[in-house]
Protein backbone atom coordinates (compact mmCIF):
# COMPACT_ATOMS: atom_id res chain seq x y z
CA UNK A 1 0.00 0.00 0.00
CA UNK A 2 1.24 3.50 -0.89
CA UNK A 3 1.61 5.96 1.96
CA UNK A 4 0.66 9.57 2.51
CA UNK A 5 3.53 11.95 3.33
CA UNK A 6 1.73 13.04 6.53
CA UNK A 7 0.69 11.32 9.77
CA UNK A 8 -2.24 13.66 10.36
CA UNK A 9 -4.64 15.55 8.11
CA UNK A 10 -4.46 19.02 9.66
CA UNK A 11 -4.94 21.06 6.51
CA UNK A 12 -4.35 21.08 2.77
CA UNK A 13 -1.18 23.10 3.41
CA UNK A 14 0.75 20.00 4.48
CA UNK A 15 -0.24 17.82 1.50
CA UNK A 16 1.60 17.13 -1.77
CA UNK A 17 0.13 16.54 -5.23
CA UNK A 18 0.98 12.86 -4.75
CA UNK A 19 -0.98 12.76 -1.47
CA UNK A 20 -4.08 14.19 -3.12
CA UNK A 21 -3.76 11.83 -6.10
CA UNK A 22 -3.50 8.87 -3.70
CA UNK A 23 -6.54 10.04 -1.71
CA UNK A 24 -8.56 10.45 -4.94
CA UNK A 25 -7.58 7.02 -6.29
CA UNK A 26 -8.45 5.40 -2.93
CA UNK A 27 -11.77 7.29 -2.89
CA UNK A 28 -12.53 6.01 -6.43
CA UNK A 29 -12.29 2.46 -5.05
CA UNK A 30 -14.43 3.26 -2.02
CA UNK A 31 -17.05 4.95 -4.20
CA UNK A 32 -17.67 1.62 -5.91
CA UNK A 33 -18.00 0.02 -2.44
CA UNK A 34 -20.67 2.48 -1.20
CA UNK A 35 -22.72 1.91 -4.35
CA UNK A 36 -22.84 -1.88 -3.83
CA UNK A 37 -25.77 -3.66 -2.12
CA UNK A 38 -23.43 -4.52 0.80
CA UNK A 39 -21.72 -1.22 1.54
CA UNK A 40 -19.25 -2.35 4.21
CA UNK A 41 -15.63 -3.44 4.01
CA UNK A 42 -13.60 -4.78 6.97
CA UNK A 43 -10.64 -2.42 6.34
CA UNK A 44 -10.70 -0.76 9.79
CA UNK A 45 -12.13 -3.56 11.88
CA UNK A 46 -10.70 -3.39 15.45
CA UNK A 47 -9.87 0.32 14.94
CA UNK A 48 -11.59 2.75 17.32
CA UNK A 49 -12.15 6.31 16.13
CA UNK A 50 -13.31 9.20 18.33
CA UNK A 51 -15.29 12.03 16.75
CA UNK A 52 -14.72 15.05 19.00
CA UNK A 53 -16.86 18.02 17.99
CA UNK A 54 -16.48 21.24 20.01
CA UNK A 55 -18.71 23.01 17.46
CA UNK A 56 -22.09 21.98 16.12
CA UNK A 57 -22.03 19.97 12.94
CA UNK A 58 -24.58 17.82 11.20
CA UNK A 59 -23.32 16.99 7.71
CA UNK A 60 -19.59 16.65 8.41
CA UNK A 61 -20.17 14.60 11.55
CA UNK A 62 -22.67 12.30 9.81
CA UNK A 63 -20.38 11.94 6.81
CA UNK A 64 -17.39 10.96 8.96
CA UNK A 65 -19.49 8.57 11.03
CA UNK A 66 -20.90 6.91 7.94
CA UNK A 67 -17.40 6.62 6.44
CA UNK A 68 -16.13 5.02 9.67
CA UNK A 69 -18.98 2.53 9.80
CA UNK A 70 -18.56 1.63 6.11
CA UNK A 71 -14.96 0.71 7.02
CA UNK A 72 -16.17 -1.39 10.01
CA UNK A 73 -14.46 0.84 12.59
CA UNK A 74 -15.75 1.23 16.14
CA UNK A 75 -16.99 4.79 16.62
CA UNK A 76 -17.12 6.96 19.75
CA UNK A 77 -18.98 10.26 19.45
CA UNK A 78 -18.13 13.09 21.82
CA UNK A 79 -20.09 16.33 21.97
CA UNK A 80 -18.43 19.15 23.91
CA UNK A 81 -21.68 20.87 24.88
CA UNK A 82 -22.75 17.95 27.05
CA UNK A 83 -19.28 17.15 28.41
CA UNK A 84 -16.81 18.23 31.07
CA UNK A 85 -15.48 20.87 28.66
CA UNK A 86 -18.44 22.97 29.73
CA UNK A 87 -17.07 22.62 33.28
CA UNK A 88 -13.68 24.01 32.25
CA UNK A 89 -11.74 20.88 31.28
CA UNK A 90 -8.87 21.63 28.88
CA UNK A 91 -8.58 20.30 25.34
CA UNK A 92 -5.54 18.17 26.23
CA UNK A 93 -7.27 16.65 29.28
CA UNK A 94 -10.36 15.84 27.26
CA UNK A 95 -8.42 14.13 24.51
CA UNK A 96 -6.05 12.33 26.88
CA UNK A 97 -9.04 10.91 28.73
CA UNK A 98 -10.46 9.68 25.46
CA UNK A 99 -7.09 8.22 24.40
CA UNK A 100 -6.83 6.45 27.76
CA UNK A 101 -9.83 4.49 26.52
CA UNK A 102 -7.52 3.17 23.76
CA UNK A 103 -8.78 5.18 20.81
CA UNK A 104 -6.71 4.78 17.60
CA UNK A 105 -7.64 7.97 15.75
CA UNK A 106 -9.32 11.32 16.45
CA UNK A 107 -11.54 13.40 14.16
CA UNK A 108 -11.89 16.87 15.65
CA UNK A 109 -13.79 20.06 14.95
CA UNK A 110 -12.93 23.07 17.10
CA UNK A 111 -13.82 26.80 17.01
CA UNK A 112 -10.18 27.86 17.47
CA UNK A 113 -7.79 27.99 14.47
CA UNK A 114 -4.79 25.73 15.05
CA UNK A 115 -6.52 23.48 17.61
CA UNK A 116 -5.88 20.35 15.50
CA UNK A 117 -2.19 21.25 15.07
CA UNK A 118 -1.87 21.86 18.82
CA UNK A 119 -3.42 18.47 19.51
CA UNK A 120 -1.21 16.67 16.98
CA UNK A 121 1.86 17.90 18.87
CA UNK A 122 0.63 16.40 22.14
CA UNK A 123 -0.99 13.07 21.29
CA UNK A 124 0.35 10.04 19.47
CA UNK A 125 -2.56 8.99 17.27
CA UNK A 126 -3.54 10.39 13.85
CA UNK A 127 -5.65 13.57 14.02
CA UNK A 128 -8.06 14.58 11.26
CA UNK A 129 -9.09 18.23 11.26
CA UNK A 130 -12.85 18.43 10.59
CA UNK A 131 -12.68 22.24 10.70
CA UNK A 132 -10.79 24.63 12.99
CA UNK A 133 -12.47 28.03 13.27
CA UNK A 134 -12.19 30.05 10.07
CA UNK A 135 -8.86 28.36 9.26
CA UNK A 136 -9.09 25.05 7.33
CA UNK A 137 -11.51 22.25 6.48
CA UNK A 138 -9.33 19.86 4.45
CA UNK A 139 -11.78 17.01 3.78
CA UNK A 140 -14.32 19.48 2.37
CA UNK A 141 -11.73 20.87 -0.05
CA UNK A 142 -10.72 17.34 -1.08
CA UNK A 143 -14.29 16.26 -1.74
CA UNK A 144 -14.96 19.49 -3.69
CA UNK A 145 -11.90 18.96 -5.92
CA UNK A 146 -12.77 15.25 -6.27
CA UNK A 147 -16.30 16.24 -7.39
CA UNK A 148 -14.89 18.66 -10.01
CA UNK A 149 -12.55 15.91 -11.28
CA UNK A 150 -15.48 13.49 -11.48
CA UNK A 151 -17.70 15.96 -13.37
CA UNK A 152 -15.12 17.58 -15.70
CA UNK A 153 -12.46 14.83 -15.96
CA UNK A 154 -9.68 16.89 -14.40
CA UNK A 155 -9.09 19.84 -12.08
CA UNK A 156 -5.97 21.08 -13.89
CA UNK A 157 -6.61 24.13 -16.06
CA UNK A 158 -10.21 24.55 -14.88
CA UNK A 159 -11.49 27.97 -13.84
CA UNK A 160 -13.16 27.96 -10.43
CA UNK A 161 -14.82 30.93 -8.75
CA UNK A 162 -15.53 30.83 -5.01
CA UNK A 163 -18.38 33.21 -4.20
CA UNK A 164 -19.46 34.69 -0.88
CA UNK A 165 -18.08 35.02 2.63
CA UNK A 166 -14.40 34.37 1.90
CA UNK A 167 -13.20 36.03 5.11
CA UNK A 168 -14.95 33.70 7.57
CA UNK A 169 -14.83 30.52 5.50
CA UNK A 170 -12.43 27.67 6.27
CA UNK A 171 -13.88 25.99 3.16
CA UNK A 172 -12.65 28.88 0.98
CA UNK A 173 -9.06 28.75 2.27
CA UNK A 174 -8.77 24.96 1.99
CA UNK A 175 -10.38 25.02 -1.47
CA UNK A 176 -7.99 27.69 -2.73
CA UNK A 177 -4.94 25.74 -1.50
CA UNK A 178 -6.22 22.43 -2.92
CA UNK A 179 -7.33 23.80 -6.31
CA UNK A 180 -4.09 25.74 -6.81
CA UNK A 181 -2.04 22.65 -5.92
CA UNK A 182 -3.97 20.69 -8.56
CA UNK A 183 -3.39 23.33 -11.24
CA UNK A 184 -6.75 25.14 -11.37
CA UNK A 185 -7.22 28.88 -11.85
CA UNK A 186 -9.10 30.40 -8.91
CA UNK A 187 -11.03 33.63 -8.55
CA UNK A 188 -12.92 34.86 -5.49
CA UNK A 189 -16.06 36.97 -5.66
CA UNK A 190 -18.03 38.77 -2.96
CA UNK A 191 -18.52 42.12 -1.23
CA UNK A 192 -15.24 43.98 -0.58
CA UNK A 193 -15.86 43.68 3.18
CA UNK A 194 -15.92 39.86 2.99
CA UNK A 195 -12.70 39.39 1.00
CA UNK A 196 -9.55 39.45 3.17
CA UNK A 197 -6.66 41.68 2.11
CA UNK A 198 -4.11 38.82 1.99
CA UNK A 199 -6.12 36.69 -0.43
CA UNK A 200 -4.19 37.66 -3.60
CA UNK A 201 -0.97 36.38 -1.99
CA UNK A 202 -2.47 32.88 -2.39
CA UNK A 203 -2.38 33.28 -6.17
CA UNK A 204 -6.06 34.07 -6.72
CA UNK A 205 -7.70 37.04 -8.39
CA UNK A 206 -10.64 39.11 -7.10
CA UNK A 207 -13.82 39.96 -8.99
CA UNK A 208 -16.67 41.83 -7.27
CA UNK A 209 -19.14 41.55 -10.17
CA UNK A 210 -20.86 38.15 -9.94
CA UNK A 211 -21.99 38.11 -13.58
CA UNK A 212 -18.41 38.70 -14.83
CA UNK A 213 -17.07 36.01 -12.47
CA UNK A 214 -19.66 33.47 -13.67
CA UNK A 215 -19.00 34.26 -17.35
CA UNK A 216 -15.28 33.54 -16.70
CA UNK A 217 -15.58 30.28 -14.76
CA UNK A 218 -16.20 26.58 -15.42
CA UNK A 219 -17.26 25.97 -11.82
CA UNK A 220 -18.95 28.24 -9.26
CA UNK A 221 -18.68 27.24 -5.60
CA UNK A 222 -21.32 29.24 -3.71
CA UNK A 223 -20.51 29.70 -0.01
CA UNK A 224 -22.92 30.23 2.85
CA UNK A 225 -22.93 33.59 4.61
CA UNK A 226 -21.50 32.73 8.03
CA UNK A 227 -23.61 34.98 10.20
CA UNK A 228 -22.55 33.08 13.34
CA UNK A 229 -18.90 34.10 12.78
CA UNK A 230 -19.58 37.75 12.01
CA UNK A 231 -19.11 40.10 14.92
CA UNK A 232 -20.05 43.25 12.96
CA UNK A 233 -22.26 43.95 9.94
CA UNK A 234 -20.27 43.36 6.74
CA UNK A 235 -23.11 44.29 4.34
CA UNK A 236 -26.37 46.28 4.74
CA UNK A 237 -28.83 43.37 4.60
CA UNK A 238 -29.24 39.79 3.42
CA UNK A 239 -31.64 41.07 0.77
CA UNK A 240 -28.98 43.38 -0.65
CA UNK A 241 -26.38 40.59 -0.52
CA UNK A 242 -28.76 38.33 -2.47
CA UNK A 243 -29.39 41.01 -5.09
CA UNK A 244 -25.65 41.52 -5.66
CA UNK A 245 -24.15 38.07 -5.07
CA UNK A 246 -26.99 35.54 -5.04
CA UNK A 247 -27.11 32.98 -7.86
CA UNK A 248 -30.55 32.78 -9.51
CA UNK A 249 -31.82 30.58 -12.34
CA UNK A 250 -32.29 33.59 -14.64
CA UNK A 251 -28.65 34.63 -14.09
CA UNK A 252 -27.47 31.06 -14.67
CA UNK A 253 -29.53 30.74 -17.88
CA UNK A 254 -28.24 34.08 -19.20
CA UNK A 255 -24.60 32.92 -19.19
CA UNK A 256 -22.93 32.18 -22.55
CA UNK A 257 -22.03 28.62 -21.40
CA UNK A 258 -23.15 25.99 -18.93
CA UNK A 259 -21.23 26.06 -15.68
CA UNK A 260 -21.09 23.58 -12.79
CA UNK A 261 -22.66 24.80 -9.53
CA UNK A 262 -21.39 23.63 -6.12
CA UNK A 263 -22.18 24.41 -2.49
CA UNK A 264 -20.46 23.03 0.63
CA UNK A 265 -23.74 23.21 2.62
CA UNK A 266 -25.78 23.87 4.59
CA UNK A 267 -27.59 25.94 1.96
CA UNK A 268 -29.38 29.17 2.79
CA UNK A 269 -31.90 28.79 -0.03
CA UNK A 270 -32.92 32.15 -1.39
CA UNK A 271 -29.79 33.89 -0.05
CA UNK A 272 -26.56 32.79 -1.77
CA UNK A 273 -28.39 30.43 -4.11
CA UNK A 274 -32.03 30.08 -5.16
CA UNK A 275 -33.92 26.80 -4.77
CA UNK A 276 -34.25 26.22 -8.51
CA UNK A 277 -30.45 26.60 -8.91
CA UNK A 278 -29.74 24.22 -6.01
CA UNK A 279 -31.93 21.61 -7.70
CA UNK A 280 -30.85 22.34 -11.31
CA UNK A 281 -29.12 19.73 -13.47
CA UNK A 282 -25.92 21.81 -13.41
CA UNK A 283 -25.80 21.50 -9.62
CA UNK A 284 -23.55 18.76 -8.20
CA UNK A 285 -24.40 19.51 -4.55
CA UNK A 286 -25.75 16.00 -3.83
CA UNK A 287 -22.75 14.44 -5.63
CA UNK A 288 -20.54 16.40 -3.20
CA UNK A 289 -22.39 14.80 -0.28
CA UNK A 290 -21.90 11.29 -1.69
CA UNK A 291 -18.27 11.99 -2.55
CA UNK A 292 -17.72 13.29 0.99
CA UNK A 293 -18.23 9.79 2.39
CA UNK A 294 -15.83 8.23 -0.16
CA UNK A 295 -13.14 10.89 0.45
CA UNK A 296 -13.41 10.53 4.23
CA UNK A 297 -13.22 6.73 3.92
CA UNK A 298 -10.02 7.18 1.88
CA UNK A 299 -8.45 9.58 4.41
CA UNK A 300 -9.32 7.37 7.40
CA UNK A 301 -8.05 4.24 5.65
CA UNK A 302 -4.76 5.82 4.51
CA UNK A 303 -3.99 7.41 7.90
CA UNK A 304 -4.82 4.19 9.74
CA UNK A 305 -2.34 2.42 7.41
CA UNK A 306 0.34 4.95 8.34
CA UNK A 307 -0.04 4.10 11.99
CA UNK A 308 0.72 0.45 11.43
CA UNK A 309 3.66 1.26 9.16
Amino acid sequence: MQNLSVRHLLGIKGLTQHDIKLIFETADNFKTVINRPIKKVPSLRDTTIANIFFENSTRTKLSFELAQKRLSADVVNFSAASSSVSKGETLIDTVNNILAMKVDMVVMRHPNPGAALFLAKHVHVPIINAGDGAHEHPTQALLDAFSIREKLGTVKGKKVVIVGDIMHSRVALSNILCLKLLGAEVKVCGPTTLIPKYIESLGVTIEHDLRKALAWCDVANMLRIQLERQDIKYFPSLREYTMMHGLTKSLLDSLPKEIVVMHPGPINRGVEISSDVADAKQSIILDQVENGVAIRMAVLYLLAGQQGA
